[in-house]
């Protein structure tokens, strides 16, 4: 049964990073992202719903279109259907990887025209690009037309932290610098750094001071982890840009949020990092 819309004034935050996993993944990549995570969340997806909906939590939901860690696939049409059936706290992003070349444009049309896709995830460490690589740029195109976000893994990647070779994943992706390359020539299309972007929080926090359409959320991490220059800057000058994030099933909300309480956000600031930014950010208001 399809639940109602959303409710912004019966909701008390939304995270915009959520992902949807097989219940059983199985992948040498998932163990070793539960371990170095310390467990997390019920990856069973009706027990996901439940969770945000008995905590008056929206959620934007994805998938990973990649190949490198061998985890099983979920397809974004399961990810927007899961949406659709739980929009009363659900919102659906794609994730495509760049590096399939016009099938993913085709695929990125086709989702944007069906109405149940309000954004796009991509994670350059996995998906194995630059942001700024020009072979990328056709994409980014499709999300740019329809004004949608698109959202970039950024920083340390915990998957595949611990095992040989990092499980083939470059770090080198993950810096945000790229991102301002794409900032410039996207300049319409809201984009999101997503994690704290270690060990280049300063440049991530320079690039979303200087383009006005950039975004950090703030998933990934314990809040208890986080630099003093990022607690810094999202009470006062970036407090209208920075998003409460978790990296559901890795890291729950009720963990994130209880760390959130000891950093010293101030009063002023923690509504908008927890809802309403991302509210203007979705088109929810």
């Amino acid at each position: 049964m399809t639940q109602s819309a959303l409710d912004l004034d019966l909701l008390t935050a939304i995270d915009v990073h959520v992902h949807l996993e097989h219940a059983n993944a199985g992948s040498a990549a998932d163990a070793a992202a539960r371990k170095y995570f310390g467990g997390g969340g019920d990856r069973d997806w009706q027990a996901l719903a439940d969770y945000y909906r008995s905590r008056h939590i929206a959620c934007v939901v994805f998938t990973v279109d990649e190949k490198l860690t061998g985890r099983p696939q979920v397809s974004n049409d399961a990810v927007a259907e899961f949406a659709a059936k739980n929009s009363d706290i659900a919102l659906a992003f794609a994730s495509l990887d760049p590096t399939r070349g016009a099938d993913a444009v085709r695929e990125a049309r086709r989702l944007v025209a069906s109405g149940g896709i309000r954004g796009l995830k991509l994670h350059p460490p996995l998906q194995q690009f630059f942001p700024n690589d020009r072979m990328a740029y056709p994409l980014y195109e499709v999300f740019a037309e329809a004004r949608l976000p698109v959202l970039f893994h950024t920083g340390h990647s915990g998957i595949g932290t611990g095992m040989p070779g990092g499980g083939g994943i470059r770090l080198k992706y993950g810096h945000p610098m790229p991102i301002d390359d794409v900032a410039v020539d996207f300049p319409d299309m809201p984009i999101i750094m997503a994690h704290p972007s270690f060990p280049w929080q300063d440049e991530a926090i320079s690039i979303c001071l200087h383009k006005r359409q950039v975004y950090i959320d703030l998933s990934g991490w314990s809040p208890k982890y986080f630099s003093p220059a990022l607690v810094q800057y999202a009470n006062t000058l970036l407090k209208h840009k920075v998003l409460f994030g978790s990296d559901y099933p890795l890291i729950t909300p009720d963990r994130w949020l209880s760390d959130f309480d000891k950093i010293g956000i101030r009063d002023g600031a923690r509504p908008l990092i927890l809802k309403d930014n991302a509210a203007r950010l979705l088109g929810l208001r």
